[in-house]
């Protein structure tokens, strides 16, 4: 038998666990004191803690939104009020502890005194942001498609199964010179056009209501009540509820006019769209050829100090006319340099303006003080800023290594990139393998800290950068090329030149796949390394 004590006990947590499950929380507040209870919930939607969350009952009511004050403050005076309802019910935005606004649907129950006074408002919250952004976007697109109704050069209408008019459009009200909507709407056609006319668009409509067949670009005349005539082309179609039944006809109908006018125009607006469509590829054009321009600028053979020399070599191949893949070398000063390779996600127009964002963010770093990792997170946080101001989810993978030519070695970080390949005279293999060693991708986690490490380059001949595309190149069985067989092609033969060297590793992809093409960008950086020694 169960203890009688544990039963509030009970009682409460059933309480918590239908408002978990509701994702409401519970609020109380004695309206002689400033202060209020928050269960834990609502202090997670106001992002504040129990001792720092605002009663924003009391004035000056700073956290609502300024636009939703009018009814707060209206709802909260009725409740307070000694003759006001028994309920408070509002909804608002609140600025949470983020400096983030959020909605929520606010309800309360008002205990009063004897004389009515509110002593005690007691409810629950909950957050309605997601509701409340869909119901602006469903708002939006409504009046986004009235307005194209109205907008579109021809009348648009509907009527029920009696052929009368319930809905139509500003062309059509103009068209029968009426000023406004509601003095067309409940109309037949024999309130308008002579029995010649509207008997026939009658019988019209009453086949396809009952067949269930439209009638398209039919030529009509029409004979006017009043006198005249007119001819337009009709297009008219059963109108059906969600469930499938009709409930009436739609027709759309132009003048000839009108129409013969909207053909020239859409034969202008055709010729403008071809010259802006090849503005546009020729734009394109120019865009790819200064890709290709920057991946394949020569690079200059540098020379320490001591004697060690650095070569540079590279193979582009997008397969598209704009590519997310790049790379750069760049000079650090002290015989230091950096090596920058990068892939962004997708292709084409998109992944090529985050390529121009990451150029012009590497153009602005201080390379000379930042080690790889800074780099990295530096270039993470400006990359993160600029798409969460556009509201795009976009991110790009990235291997940033400084080789110090002086000291031969390699100083190096990872933002989800697949490591480099590096071959010596008796090894090759492959950096950044470690989990621990792969950062996020740039652009996915503000504040993201990623980790470097320092590898000596004494016996080390070639370094190979690379984008995923040479991996995930596929044979005929659906076998990928991965990184063993990369690390064969790279241990390659030691007596080519770094050319050469890289042409070898294309060949192997190229005859390990499937129809010898690739189904992604590729992007190979290749370092050769030489020193008075060998």
């Amino acid at each position: 038998m169960s203890d009688p004590s544990t039963q509030p006990n009970l009682e409460a947590d059933r309480l918590e666990l239908a408002l978990r499950a509701s994702n409401e929380g519970i609020w109380d507040w004695l309206t002689h004191e400033r202060k209020i209870h928050y269960s834990r919930r609502i202090l997670e939607f106001l992002e504040c803690t129990a001792s720092s969350a605002p009663n924003f009952f009391l004035p000056p009511h700073l956290p609502v939104h300024h636009l939703d004050q009018p009814a707060f403050i209206r709802a909260v005076g009725q409740a307070l009020d000694a003759k006001g309802p028994e309920t408070l019910a509002v909804d608002a935005r609140v600025q949470t502890g983020s400096n983030e606004w959020r909605w929520l649907r606010i309800r309360g129950t008002v205990v009063r005194d004897r004389d009515g006074h509110a002593v005690r408002i007691a409810g629950s919250m909950i957050d309605i942001s997601l509701r409340k952004a869909a119901e602006e976007q469903i708002e939006e697109e409504r009046h986004l498609l009235r307005d194209l109704i109205d907008c579109v050069p021809m009348q648009i209408y509907f009527k029920d199964l009696d052929s009368r008019l319930v809905m139509a459009n500003r062309g059509m009200i103009e068209y029968h010179g009426f000023s406004s909507n509601a003095e067309l709407l409940g109309k037949h056609d024999r309130d308008l056009f002579s029995n010649a006319h509207w008997e026939k668009a009658a019988a019209d409509e009453r086949r396809i209501i009952e067949t269930g067949i439209a009638m398209t670009e039919q030529l009509e005349r029409e004979t006017w009540r009043e006198g005249g005539e007119t001819f337009v082309v009709t297009s008219k179609f059963p109108w059906r509820d969600k469930s499938g039944e009709i409930k009436g006809t739609f027709g759309v109908s132009s003048d000839v006019t009108s129409l013969v006018l909207a053909q020239r125009q859409a034969t202008e607006l055709a010729n403008e769209l071809q010259q802006k469509n090849q503005s546009y590829e020729e734009e394109v054009k120019l865009a790819h050829e200064i890709q290709q321009a920057l991946a394949t600028t020569g690079f200059p053979c540098v020379v320490s100090q001591n004697g060690n020399r650095l070569s540079f070599g590279s193979r582009y191949l997008p397969i598209s006319d704009l590519a997310g893949d790049f790379f750069e070398v760049l000079s650090l000063g002290d015989d230091r340099y950096g090596i920058f390779i990068c892939d962004v996600m997708g292709h084409g127009v998109r992944a090529a303006l985050v390529v121009s964002m990451l150029r012009g963010l590497l153009a602005t770093q201080n390379l000379k003080s930042r080690d790889s990792a800074e780099f990295l997170a530096t270039m993470n946080a400006g990359l993160t800023s600029i798409l969460k101001r556009a509201n795009v989810t976009m991110f790009a993978t990235a291997f940033y290594g400084i080789v110090d030519l002086e000291e031969l070695t390699l100083e190096c970080s990872c933002a989800g990139h697949p490591g480099p390949v590096i071959a010596g005279d008796d090894r090759s293999l492959q950096l950044c393998t470690d989990r621990s060693e792969r950062g996020p991708a740039l652009g996915l986690l503000p504040g993201a800290v990623y980790s470097s490490r320092e590898i000596d380059l004494g016996g080390i001949r070639r370094l190979l950068l690379f984008t995923d595309g040479v991996l995930e190149a596929e044979n005929e069985a659906g076998e990928q090329f991965l990184e063993k067989r990369l690390l064969q092609a790279a241990g390659g033969d030691p007596e080519k030149n770094i050319e050469g060297w890289l042409d070898g590793i294309l060949e192997s992809v190229l005859d390990f796949s499937e129809g010898h093409h690739f189904d992604d960008d590729v992007c190979l950086l290749g370092i050769e390394i030489e020193t008075p020694a060998g």
